[in-house]
C-alpha cells in the first residue's frame, strides 16, 4: 500500500494521547529509543512529550517524512485490559 504524508498524519491523529516509543537512527550502527506520549499533529510535524525520567528534554518533534523514509519508527504501547 502506497503511503502518503497525509495518510501518515491521519493515522497519527488516531493515536493522539497514546504512549509511544520513537526509534531513530543516531548515526552509524547507533539507535536511540525515546519513550513518550504523542500529543499533537501539525501540517508538517508531530510532537511527542518525552518521559522525563529517561530523557534530558521535555519534547521532541518529528516530521512525517521521517516516517515515510523510515528514518524513524514508532512503536505504540499495547494496552491490555484486566
Amino acid at each position: 500500500m502506497l503511503m502518503t504524508l497525509q495518510k501518515i498524519k491521519q493515522q497519527l491523529e488516531d493515536h493522539i494521547g497514546e504512549d509511544i516509543t520513537v526509534v531513530a537512527q543516531a548515526g552509524r550502527k547507533k539507535i536511540t529509543r525515546r519513550k513518550g506520549t504523542l500529543t499533537k499533529t501539525y501540517p508538517s510535524v508531530f510532537l511527542v512529550d518525552l518521559d522525563q525520567e529517561e530523557n534530558h528534554f521535555e519534547r521532541a518533534s518529528y516530521s512525517y517524512t521521517d516516517l515515510l523514509t523510515e528514518n524513524i519508527k514508532l512503536e505504540f504501547e499495547v494496552v491490555q485490559d484486566a
